[in-house]
């Protein structure tokens, strides 16, 4: 059952706060001196040196040629997310990651999108250094992953937000200068090099479901100097989150409970819903260490490490043990009846007595079709809900020498290591075609990813006559080896077990027997596939590739710079991309600035080598779902084709306006072609005669589907980026406003029709709201501080999961109020999304009806799974505390 706080209950709790945050706003005054820089996208100090997009050390984000957001740590940390992606998110309007409810491992893994490109075109760094993959391929099918369907991008959910100095957005492609991936833009983290000691601790929960998804976390920094000669510095979190639940019971659990009431109290989760859509409860820990000594005057040696672990359980669907007739159901147009089924482990027992040795009649393999069976209802008598269990762990480290000589000549060598896994189990389960053997926990194996990267970065100084400064040569080389593995699996979650074919037999006479039917049972563990022998293994990739790159000043008005980069891959052989960019000053307050440049993504050997069997339900029934590399039969029997890299061309052009030292305003659009975008295909329903052509189909099942990777289709992204910031005074105190607005679009231009599929098409340009802003407000006065963000996300649509169905456009609120007192101390108390707004309800209609008993889908579902771009868990309040020494 979902309750909901009202909103006139929320906003009277918080009427105070709300009211005093609205004045600052309402209040403005003219342009008056600077104050200190506002919080929020691109709000920091707009004179900070970018070490992003630009090889020089004299660049700021409203002087580069290349649009940059400087995100401040306190705009970071004071996210009440204890998860980077979520952190981000609120920050950056054109980063979107869904909630993934019940998403398999893409729950524990979830995949972000930036400028509506997938998360594996986005680079992650770290200081500068590329930050490893996840071992995640993803391959979950519906809204949840729409935009980074196959996709193996970072996880930047292991990276604690209290470690990080500051975070630069480079909203431009950078390939020629950063490598493969760099198509959307960067994500550069730079880690904290200060000394003293930071503890916070923060505790929260949701306004709904009597205030569940209680989450709990506490950091930590300390940072000490090394003299004169180096420091380090060292962050640690820890974190658990509680779930949520916002759906309701299935309507056949009901028609059990009702039917059954002595075992009523037996149905998962009872008396709450017997799946649970809302976000899974983790836990877990992350740290980050970052340090430097001086070798000379002029050089020094360098090693960070981030470690993190972390743990997910969640809950998958309901199989229920009984199927119900004459059911209500909503289908759009009319109300009406309809059927549900019990699950195919429920549908016939399991036939124990084997047919007589040596009887011609009866044959060996066959069973005898008697009294003596096995139900599984003797296991779960009201049905199960297997819950689905996984451990990530991250080790990343880099060590590197840099230096700079008296002539300006500076060197920068580096090593990187990474090792990435997620471990997957699963326990309130069974292996249907092992029968009264089966085992109720399963061990999937493990997904590990493994990289390393040695890279050489220089860059000299070249003064040339008749140029405002001098040229900025940079060149250098990096090598990469990345492993992906896959472990096998417990025997039962990958296996068809003796069970899974009986042909039975009906006794005719004494010693004879007549053929009477077939019965099936499904392979594998229910829920999940395991990894077999046949796809576990590990595959190499690796690749070197050579940069050079000159910028300079042509005038004091004109600054430009070119790059240029050659890789080579063992795996499908070279690519060649560039780059320009340029900014001109018109005047002190107005600089028009613009990119070109070319880019590529190349296929991960996770994405070459993936295979994975899930279940997946298709309006509320089971159907198993196998994603399997084009390099396998079953790929080819559906037209696969080997993968080759995804190539893209940037547009940019932008202006610069900052007309007084304390308003800026930056105004960038863009235009993202990408080629032989890598995706996964529709979904292919497989036939009995597929099955006949070729028998490994029979791990999918007659109605089961199968995906395959691929390049079919291109796309066309346009967009515009806004960033202003205001600062002024404000009764006695500082106000910094903050404005960041993002318009982005995507269309597929070209696809092939037998392999993509039109709901993949519609939810490339809407599964992300078009439209979305952030308006924040920043107010200190003495020793109180308020921040105030209104967010505002136009409509947006999951085709594969509701088609036809718009999600309408939605404001949500976000205000916190913080005290400081001896100095030391910071309380804050806030909540986000304050007002408890919702994403509509789903919308009844023949692909998914309402069934009128629960208001909801078959499967529970009353608000889309993905969570849209602000969840499905309504308001959270927080509090805060933080100590700084």
């Amino acid at each position: 059952m979902i309750r909901h706080m009202t909103r006139g209950t929320v906003a009277a709790r918080l009427l105070g706060t709300s009211m005093l945050a609205a004045a600052a706003v309402s209040g403005m005054p003219a342009l008056a001196q600077s104050a200190p820089p506002a919080s929020g996208a691109g709000a920091a100090d707009s004179e900070q040196i970018v070490v992003i997009g630009t090889r020089r050390t004299d660049r700021s984000a409203t002087n580069s040629a290349s649009p940059v957001d400087v995100i401040s740590a306190q705009e970071i940390t004071s996210q009440p997310a204890a998860n980077m992606l979520d952190a981000v998110k609120n920050i950056i309007p054109s980063f979107f990651v869904g909630q993934n409810t019940i998403s398999d491992a893409s729950t524990f893994v979830r995949a972000p999108s930036l400028r509506g490109l997938p998360g594996d075109e986005v680079l992650v760094m770290l200081n500068g250094k590329r930050y490893n993959r996840s071992a995640l391929v993803q391959v979950f099918v519906g809204g949840d992953t729409g935009l980074s369907f196959g996709s193996q991008g970072s996880d930047i959910s292991a990276i604690p937000a209290i470690a990080i100095n500051n975070l630069q957005v480079l909203r431009d492609g950078a390939t020629a200068q950063y490598g493969s991936d760099a198509i959307a833009g960067v994500l550069n983290y730079g880690l904290r090099e200060d000394a003293g000691l930071e503890i916070q601790a923060r505790y929260g929960q949701y306004y709904d479901n009597g205030g569940d998804g209680k989450s709990r976390q506490i950091a930590a920094n300390a940072g000490v100097k090394l003299g004169e000669i180096g420091f380090i510095n060292l962050s640690g979190e820890y974190f658990d989150d509680n779930g949520t639940s916002r759906g309701e019971t299935r309507p056949i659990a009901l028609v059990f409970a009702q039917n059954n009431p002595s075992l009523a109290t037996q149905l998962p989760n009872y008396p709450g819903p017997v799946q649970i859509w809302g976000s899974s409860p983790s836990k877990g820990y992350k740290l980050l260490l970052n340090s430097g000594l001086d070798v000379t005057d002029n050089s020094n040696l360098y090693l960070f490490v981030n470690v993190a672990h972390s743990k997910g359980d969640q809950s998958f669907n309901y199989r229920s043990p009984i199927s119900a007739t004459g059911l209500q159901i909503d289908n759009g147009t009319t109300n009406t009846l309809t059927d549900l089924g019990a699950n195919s482990a429920f549908a016939h027992p399991i036939y124990l007595t084997k047919c007589p040795a040596g009887n011609a009649s009866c044959p060996a393999g066959g069973f005898v079709k008697d009294g003596n069976v096995y139900n599984f209802t003797a296991l779960y008598p009201a049905g199960f809900t297997p819950r689905f269990i996984g451990i990530t762990d991250q080790a990343y480290g880099t060590l590197g020498y840099k230096g700079k000589a008296d002539s300006g000549f500076t060197w920068d060598i580096a090593a990187s290591l990474a090792r990435n896994s997620l471990d997957l189990s699963m326990y309130n389960s069974l292996s249907p075609s092992f029968g009264p053997q089966t085992q109720t926990e399963f061990e999937f194996g493990k997904l590990i990813q493994k990289e390393f990267t040695a890279t050489l970065d220089l860059t000299y100084p070249v003064e040339l006559a008749g140029l405002a400064s001098p040229v900025t040569l940079a060149f250098g080389a990096e090598y990469r080896k990345e492993t992906y593995e896959q472990t096998e699996g417990d025997l039962q979650s990958y296996a068809a077990g003796p069970y899974a074919v009986q042909n039975l037999y009906v006794p005719t006479g004494p010693g004879t027997y007549a053929f009477d039917s077939t019965v099936t049972m499904p392979p594998a563990a229910s829920g999940y596939g395991g990894t077999s022998p046949q796809a576990a293994g590990s595959y190499s990739q690796k690749s070197y590739g050579f940069y050079g790159a000159a910028e300079t000043d042509i005038t004091d008005r004109l600054t430009v710079g070119v790059a240029g980069r050659y890789e080579h891959y063992d795996s499908f052989g070279s690519a060649t991309v560039g780059k320009a960019n340029a900014i001109y000053k018109f005047s002190d307050g107005f600089s028009l600035r613009g990119t070109v440049g070319t880019g590529f993504h190349a296929p991960s050997p996770g994405q070459n080598s993936v295979q994975i069997l899930t279940t997946n339900f298709r309006a509320g029934n089971q159907v198993q779902t196998g994603t399997y590399p084009v390099t396998s039969q079953i790929a080819q029997f559906y037209g696969g084709q080997p993968l080759k890299p995804a190539k893209a061309t940037n547009f940019g052009l932008g202006v610069v306006l900052n007309p007084a030292p304390a308003f800026t305003l930056t105004v960038d659009g863009y235009i993202i072609k990408v080629r032989d975008r890598i995706g996964i295909s529709q979904t292919f329903s497989v036939t009995g005669a597929d099955i006949a052509a070729l028998p490994a189909l029979a791990a999918v099942g007659v109605g089961g589907d199968v995906n395959y990777f691929t390049n079919a289709f291109d796309t066309i992204t346009r967009g515009v980026d806004v960033v202003g910031t205001y600062r002024t005074d404000l009764a006695g105190g500082k106000l910094n406003l903050t404005l960041a607005y993002n318009y982005n679009k995507s269309k597929v231009s070209n696809y092939d029709p037998a392999v993509i599929g039109a709901d993949q098409i519609v939810n490339v340009a809407h599964l992300a709201p078009n439209h979305r802003a952030n308006l924040a407000a920043n107010w200190t006065i003495g020793d109180f501080t308020i921040n105030a963000r209104e967010n505002y996300h136009s409509w947006w649509q999951v085709e594969t999961d509701y088609p036809g169905q718009r999600f309408s456009s939605k404001f949500t609120t976000d205000l916190d109020v913080s005290y400081t007192f001896q100095d030391r101390y910071t309380l804050t108390v806030g909540a986000n999304n304050l007002f408890n707004t919702y994403p509509e309800r789903i919308a009844a209609s023949a692909t998914n009806p309402i069934f009128l008993s629960t208001n909801s889908l078959a499967d529970g579902q009353v608000y889309p799974r993905n969570g849209g771009p602000f969840g499905i868990n309504g308001g959270f309040w927080y509090a805060r505390l933080r100590v700084k020494y």
